[in-house]
C-alpha cells in the first residue's frame, strides 16, 4: 500500500535537523529540464504564468536564477518539512521518529510539479510551480504532458513487494490527475473528508486538505499497510461511513 499528497504553497525555509537521513528526489534529470525553463523567463512572465502578485513574481523569480545543480546545497530541506500548507498541519512531520520517517519513506509520496514524486525526505529547493501551471516545453502544453507516465511508473515502482496493490489518494484533483495514467496499475482508493453543516455534508476545503495530512500521518503512526485499517480513522472527530461509500470512494465524516 501506498499514499500521496499534494504539496503547498506555502513553504518552511527555517533550519531542520541535518541528523535526519536525507535522500535525493528520484526525477531529478526531469527537474532540471524544467529549471532551465523557468531560468529563461522573466519575473513578469512568471507572474503571467501563475497568475501571482509581482512580489511573488520577483521572488519565485530569484528563487529559480539561484536554483543550485547540487540537490544537497545549503537551501535544501526534506520536502515533508518544507512544505507548511494545511496538509503539512496534519501530517506533523516535525516530530517524527526514526521509526516514521523510515515507514513514511516507504509508504508515503508527494505529488511535485517540479519534482514528479518526492519521499518526505527528499531535499528541495524553495520553489513554485502548481502542476495545473500551463507551461509549454518541448512534450506538450503543460505539465501533465511533461511529466507523462514517469509518475505513474515511479509509484509502481516503489509499491513493489507489497502485500497490497493499494494506492491510498490523499492528493487533490489537480496533482493526482498526473498519476492517474493508463499505466499506474494499481487499486485507487479515494478518501473524501465532509462535515456536518445546517444538516447537510459539506466539503469545507481548508479542513478536508488537514484531515488528508492527518490520515497520512495515522497511517504512518501506526504503520498501516492494510488500507482497510484506514477504515478506523478516528482523528478530529472523523468517522467512516460505509453506508455513503464505495470501494474506491470512502467518505470520512464529522
Amino acid at each position: 500500500m501506498y499514499a500521496v499528497i499534494s504539496p503547498a504553497k506555502k513553504l518552511n525555509c527555517s533550519g531542520w535537523n541535518r541528523d535526519l537521513d536525507f535522500t535525493k528526489p528520484s526525477l531529478l534529470e526531469h527537474t532540471t529540464g524544467l529549471v532551465k525553463e523557468m531560468q529563461n523567463k522573466s519575473a513578469n512572465e512568471i507572474g503571467q504564468l501563475m497568475k501571482i502578485s509581482d512580489q511573488l513574481s520577483t521572488l519565485n523569480y530569484d528563487r529559480y536564477q539561484s536554483f543550485s545543480s547540487d540537490p544537497e546545497c545549503e537551501d535544501a530541506k526534506p520536502a515533508a518539512l518544507m512544505f507548511d500548507g494545511d496538509t503539512y498541519t496534519g501530517l506533523q512531520a516535525e516530530d517524527f521518529g526514526q521509526r516514521d520517517w523510515e515507514f513514511a519513506q516507504k509508504h508515503l509520496g508527494i505529488l511535485s510539479g517540479l519534482y514528479g514524486l518526492l519521499r518526505p525526505l527528499d531535499l528541495i529547493q524553495p520553489h513554485r510551480l502548481e502542476m495545473g501551471t500551463r507551461l509549454a516545453t518541448g512534450r506538450g502544453s503543460n505539465l501533465y504532458a511533461y511529466w507523462g507516465d514517469e509518475i505513474a511508473n515511479l509509484l509502481q515502482q516503489r509499491n513493489e513487494g507489497s502485500s497490497d496493490n493499494s494506492l491510498v489518494n490523499l492528493a487533490s484533483n489537480e496533482y493526482f490527475k498526473s498519476a492517474s495514467r493508463p499505466t499506474l496499475g494499481m487499486n485507487v482508493i479515494t478518501p473524501t473528508f465532509k462535515e456536518m453543516r445546517d444538516g447537510k455534508l459539506k466539503l469545507i476545503s481548508f479542513s478536508a486538505k488537514r484531515a488528508r495530512g492527518s490520515m497520512a500521518r495515522f497511517m504512518i503512526k501506526n504503520q498501516i499497510e492494510n488500507p482497510e485499517d484506514l477504515k478506523q480513522f478516528d482523528v478530529d472527530g472523523y468517522r467512516f461511513d460505509p453506508n455513503q461509500s464505495t470501494d474506491n470512494e470512502w467518505l470520512f465524516y464529522r
